[in-house]
């Protein structure tokens, strides 16, 4: 069996594997994407951060209002009380709320422009590292290269494979989630702002992410998996009923999928880099939804990876098992930021405390607001500071 050579591969074609294939290639390295599925395909996780923008515009992806639905803050809603406060989230850059299936779509079409190939409904099976090689085995055929970049998903191969996956315990365990045709005034409304809306639940809260063509897509994540005994749609159904915001803007709605399920949340990947291969994406470690970080984080990691990769092959230095030891404490800035504001929302009274405290500083709203963002790499976010400073506390009493 003949056996194609290639600079990189990388294994997924979801946003990190096209970004990371895409800036790969601009650099003139020789690109292999395996996708186990085929373009377009659903997927969940619609709602973009600000910050992912700058690269965006590398890539040569240019979002437009007529194709995907502005997205200008995201409300919190907490239906017991009553309160609710609201980030806006269109500052120095546009966020927009995607169809995933037609956007991971145009981002593969984009790679494939820019000269990477493109290997679809093909599936990774084994993958073989040695001092001088990569060899990918799929259920077609194998390839070789000089370095990896899995990009799988939550499938995270390579992480699987050697072992490295650790839950995240105490966050969101799994979701439950459908799309609506809707026609209400409360959902013409929710257009017009074109806001996320996180409903706060006892059980764990409600994503409401308005979509291009009248379409909204609202899931229920669960916080812990024992807190009923009802499952699937009736769980989904039994708190949807439950929430007046949501009943309003679903007043003669038509579901058009029965519900869905993912499960695996909030894992960390503890060796997501090692000799000749990286992770990135969700193959790096899964945060639960509920800042809306993941495409983010994907689209972020994924140019810091490439540009390491880069300079690595330029260099003859590959084979270097620390090739990304300068990535990964940078990276981990913003994803411990995003990690223990998402700990502090579901363990502590923060979101009392200081998500509806924050109509009474603007300071405390602008720090949050640049989170939510995407803003994670600043020196002079005083909220930010707090959480990472709570953090290294804790480490020096454990």
């Amino acid at each position: 069996m003949a056996v194609s050579d290639f600079d990189v591969i990388v294994a997924g074609a979801g946003p990190a594997g096209s970004s990371a294939a895409t800036l790969l290639a601009q650099h003139g390295h020789r690109v292999l994407m395996i996708e186990r599925e085929r373009h377009p395909r659903f997927h969940i996780g619609e709602s973009m951060l600000p910050f992912s923008a700058p690269v965006f515009a590398r890539l040569g992806i240019q979002l437009e209002a007529s194709d995907y639905q502005r997205k200008d803050g995201a409300e919190f809603i907490d239906e017991g009380t009553g309160q609710s406060i609201r980030f806006a989230l269109n500052g120095r850059y546009q966020p927009y709320q995607v169809e995933r299936a037609r956007f991971d779509h145009s981002l593969a079409d984009n790679a494939v422009a820019q000269g990477v190939s493109l290997q679809q409904e093909e599936t990774v099976r084994a993958v073989h590292i040695n001092a001088t090689r990569v060899r990918v085995e799929t259920d077609r055929q194998q390839y070789t290269a000089r370095y990896l970049v899995d990009a799988t998903g939550r499938s995270a191969f390579m992480g699987r494979q050697t072992s490295a996956i650790q839950r995240i315990e105490g966050l969101g365990c799994f979701a439950l989630y459908t799309h609506y045709r809707v026609t209400s005034p409360q959902a013409r409304a929710l257009f017009q702002s074109g806001d996320i809306k996180v409903l706060m639940q006892d059980i764990g809260w409600i994503w409401v992410i308005p979509l291009v063509n009248d379409r909204l897509s609202v899931g229920l994540v669960v916080r812990d998996k024992s807190a009923t005994a009802l499952r699937g749609a009736a769980l989904f159904e039994k708190y949807s009923a439950a929430s007046s915001v949501l009943q309003g803007l679903l007043q003669g709605a038509v579901a058009e999928t029965g519900v869905r399920s993912e499960a695996d949340f909030s894992f960390s990947n503890q060796q997501r880099y090692g000799q000749r291969y990286a992770c990135c994406g969700d193959a790096a470690g899964f945060l639960d939804p509920v800042f809306s970080s993941g495409v983010f984080l994907a689209v972020v990691g994924a140019q810091r990876v490439a540009g390491r990769v880069h300079v690595a092959l330029a260099t003859g230095t590959e084979a270097t098992a620390d090739v990304l030891a300068t990535v990964g404490p940078e990276l981990d800035v913003g994803c411990n930021s995003l990690r223990l504001f998402i700990e502090r929302f579901y363990r502590s009274d923060m979101v009392q405390r200081l998500f509806f405290e924050a109509d009474r500083s603007e300071t405390i709203r602008q720090e949050i607001s640049a989170l939510l963002s995407g803003d994670l790499w600043r020196r002079d976010n005083a909220f930010q500071r707090m959480l990472l400073e709570g953090r290294q506390g804790r480490k020096r009493t454990a």
